[in-house]
């Protein structure tokens, strides 16, 4: 399960805890529907298979400095060209980075806990013994920014409005939730026509709230650079297209002395600059004209830290190890082309992405392969199909085995064997095209049938991926593909992503310990067709959705492990995308002005919980500033 946020810009999933096994001893026989309220105990967060960790009376999450001080300003770099709208929540447009800063949710998660949510906008929660129902009782101080009250009213208008006029995702995502409906101001019920999917009750929980007051006299469905209200702990501040996106803490924010907010929101100005390459964002940083970056780059982060402010020590470097699955980054096939429609395609032009050569020549050495689509997880599916993936897989035996043209999926084991000399690779490439009905013709590469060209075209909209993408294309055209690539700006990228005009493009596929609803976005046969879903490759595989339901309704963590396996089995003998590689780590450079909690959170750094060093923040303007000249 996913937070909307963290679907759109980065990642942390949810399922439904411990709270069931509470109300589930007050008897098995209680029908759902007439299940008395009061009956249902009103606790204060919710968790997955165990108990929350932290007691209703806790005064901040443990991981947060309560005395941090209020101030300052955080810089950052979004790279991509611009943006032109404010509202995240549509399909038309492109929204501003760090949007999602203006929302309150229902519930919110604890970074140092894995699956558990405590009350945001919601001061107490109940939920059914079968999960049918969820109520929550909002707090009668919630408020949004321009003053008006947030209700339950607007709670209900918000699951309607995002699920009518949104994008498709949320009517796909809130599938499960059969109406909502307001008892009265503070009180919210939702009911559920999925009682099999355990993450559900969490998914609403983190529902982001919108004012009805304010939508209402609006158009949803249209761009805007509006300076909307939302309830959350900061506002927007100044809208600049094409440049910079700046949100400014709400002094009046309502929440701010909740334990959940205790400690966390203490920066004052959220700058976003704008920047359409990503070597002039680098400058930028070391320049001092963001505070903050991600580097993702190898080759910066062993050889690019030689100036002045770095060596001076105004600059510094963290990593943080990755205790979530690794992402899998990858180039993803558009499956909707017949050209793609062949498995042996697909894996003979997966064989032509040299690794080990990026890695050594590229990268550094710092890379590891990208194998699992739940890589660095117990979910990862390693060796030959355990009794229970097996058991998963029976049903589909022959379909999985006609359309893989083998029966590997369950005789080999995985990580799958790969030559690591190249001229290998080519022949073992050569012959599976071969056995796909393809022959050299003047030197290429032609479908025998159609009479065809195998053509193949990567679509980007940043020049860094570059160096990683014409290695491999170099590799293709040695087999006879005709390849090319083609680099757009942000907003022909979208446009062409979104009426599938592509052959390949690079991909994102986040994942938490707890897959669940949002693996419907990713893979099954309904989302192919949506627009903005992450099934951007069109994989339509009733193997694949059968898996993503049963991982969606399973009772237990083991279950939740074999389940996830033997779809990350499926997915990766489908050869749907080309693995890129990870580091396991996440490399953070800053300029030494900030504060932040030690050691970070188990499950998340949470940068809302950083803040600006008065001190340290003083003195850099300090040494930035020109010295007076003497008279």
């Amino acid at each position: 399960m996913r937070c909307v946020a963290q679907f759109f810009h980065a990642l942390l999933p949810w399922s439904l805890g411990a709270i069931l096994s509470l109300n589930m001893a007050l008897g098995e026989a209680i029908e759902h529907s007439d299940v008395p309220r009061k009956a249902i105990q009103t606790v204060h967060a919710l968790s997955l298979y165990d108990e929350p960790a932290l007691t209703e009376d806790f005064p901040y999450f443990p991981h947060v400095n309560p005395q941090a001080p209020k101030g300052g300003s955080l810089t950052r770099t979004a790279v991509g060209g611009s943006f032109d709208s404010t509202n995240p929540f549509i399909i038309r447009g492109t929204p501003a980075t760090g949007i999602f800063q203006i929302y309150d949710t229902l519930m919110v998660e604890n970074p140092g806990e894995p699956f558990s949510l405590y009350g945001l906008l919601a001061q107490g929660v109940r939920l059914a013994p079968d999960r049918s129902w969820i109520e929550f009782d909002l707090r009668p101080e919630a408020r949004f920014q321009d003053g008006e009250p947030v209700t339950a009213y607007d709670v209900v208008f918000t699951l309607e409005l995002l699920r009518d006029k949104g994008n498709p995702f949320y009517s796909s995502y809130y599938a499960g939730v059969e109406k909502a409906v307001a008892l009265d101001d503070h009180r919210v019920r939702f009911t559920f026509s999925d009682t099999d999917s355990r993450e559900l009750p969490l998914i609403v929980a983190q529902l982001p709230i919108l004012p009805r007051h304010y939508w209402e006299s609006h158009d949803f469905t249209a761009p805007t650079l509006a300076q909307h209200p939302g309830s959350g702990p900061y506002r927007i501040a100044e809208v600049d297209p094409g440049r910079r996106i700046v949100f400014q803490r709400d002094e009046d924010y309502w929440g701010k002395h909740l334990p959940v907010n205790r400690g966390r929101y203490n920066i004052d100005r959220l700058v976003f600059d704008y920047y359409r390459d990503r070597d002039i964002a680098w400058e930028a940083f070391k320049a001092g004209l963001t505070d903050f970056r991600i580097d993702a780059r190898a080759a910066t982060w062993a050889t690019g830290y030689d100036f002045p402010a770095y060596r001076e020590g105004k600059v510094k470097r963290l990593t943080v190890p990755d205790v979530n699955p690794s992402m899998m980054q990858a180039f993803v096939f558009n499956l909707r082309k017949d050209k793609f429609s062949d498995p042996r395609v697909r894996e003979a032009l997966s064989l032509t992405f040299d690794f080990d050569w990026l890695n050594t020549n590229i990268f550094y050495e710092t890379y590891q392969r990208t194998e699992s689509f739940f890589e660095n997880s117990q979910m990862e599916a390693q060796g030959l199909p355990s009794g229970e993936e097996l058991a998963l897989l029976a049903p589909f035996s022959e379909q999985i085995a006609e359309e893989h043209h083998s029966e590997r999926v369950f005789t080999s084991p995985l990580p799958m064997a790969r030559p690591d000399d190249m001229r290998e690779r080519f022949r073992l490439a050569f012959s599976l095209l071969q056995e796909a009905g393809y022959r050299i013709k003047d030197g290429v590469l032609v479908n025998q049938e159609t009479q065809q060209p195998l053509e193949l075209e990567v679509l980007l909209y940043d020049s860094g991926l570059e160096r990683v993408v014409q290695p491999m294309l170099r590799n293709m055209a040695r087999l006879g593909v005709q390849t090319s690539l083609r680099i757009v700006d942000i907003n022909q990228y979208l446009n062409r992503q979104r009426n599938f005009d592509f052959d390949m493009v690079i991909s994102h596929f986040p994942q938490s310990n707890n897959p669940g609803n949002e693996q419907r976005d990713y893979w099954t046969s309904e989302a192919a067709d949506s627009p903005q879903s992450r099934n951007r490759m069109g994989l339509k595989n009733p193997v694949v959705d059968a898996l993503v339901e049963e991982l969606i309704a399973v009772d237990s963590r083991e279950e939740l492990h074999q389940v996830a396996r033997a779809l990350d089995r499926v997915l990766r003998w489908g050869f749907y995308v080309i693995p890129h590689y990870h580091s396991g780590e996440t490399r953070i450079a800053i300029w030494d002005k900030f504060g932040y909690p030690e050691p970070f959170p188990q499950y998340a750094m949470d940068l809302d919980a950083w803040w600006v060093d008065p001190q340290q923040d003083a003195e850099r303007q300090r040494s930035e500033s020109p010295t007076p000249t003497q008279p």
